[in-house]
């Protein structure tokens, strides 16, 4: 049974904040967006247990350009009691991107407890794109930056970008471990979800664009998987 199946998708908006880690502050985007968010716009899509998606390349159609925004947020993590917007509001300005587009191509892997074959929810995946239905509201970056999601129709990104990008976030991985409880996830298995406890440890990988499209490197994914060897 084969246990891979391309997807892609073509994904735009008006606005876009993705955020680097190293502000601590002040919200400033990395130039484009990174592997982490393309995930959430597909699973925003269409999302199963049974399988997870695994980021191949971005085409950048669209850079778009650098604007600062001010934007208020709140400076407190919601809980079991309500938060009283008044008391925690902070105003921060934000550099993010404006008008941007994507071709976003990926691979639904299946996990190890999965049944069904991957056409299936590539099939369902592509339907779900095609009638512009979602799971919920896919967004760049942060929620109210709303996306904008197509089939890519043949596009393609302009073949004569190249840019270097540095040091980019990859992804977060959730590793159990129950001499760290120092966050709190859902795993996903054959029979059902549980709550585990353990560490987020965030992977980087050095970015470029060339001749328009970002190139995942594959081992990235491996480490990943690794990393969450109880999830895979």
């Amino acid at each position: 049974m084969e246990s891979h199946a391309a997807v892609a998708v073509k994904v735009s908006g008006d606005y876009a904040c993705f955020t680097r880690p190293e502000f601590k502050v002040e919200r400033v985007s990395y130039p484009v967006i990174t592997p982490s968010a393309a995930r959430g716009v597909l699973e925003a899509i269409f999302w199963k247990p049974e399988f997870r998606y695994e980021i191949r390349q971005i085409g950048i159609v669209k850079m778009g350009t650098q604007t600062s925004i001010l934007r208020n947020e709140v400076d407190a993590r919601q809980g079991k009691n309500p938060i009283l917007v008044e008391r925690h509001r902070q105003q921060r300005s934000s550099l993010v991107l404006k008008d941007v587009e994507y071709i976003i191509r990926a691979e639904m892997v299946l996990r190890d407890h999965a049944t069904d074959p991957v056409y299936k929810y590539r099939d369902q995946f592509n339907r779900r794109l095609d009638r512009g239905q979602c799971h919920h509201t896919p967004y760049l970056g942060t929620r109210e930056f709303a996306a904008q999601v197509d089939p890519p129709n043949g596009q393609i990104p302009s073949g004569t970008l190249n840019v270097d990008l540095g040091t980019m976030l990859f992804d977060l991985a959730y590793v159990e471990d129950p001499t760290r409880d120092e966050f709190e996830f859902i795993r996903h298995a054959g029979n059902g979800g549980r709550v585990a406890k353990g560490y987020v440890h965030p992977l980087f990988f050095s970015a470029r664009i060339e001749n328009g499209w970002v190139r995942v490197p594959p081992e990235k994914h491996e480490q990943l998987r690794r990393l969450e060897a109880r999830d895979v």
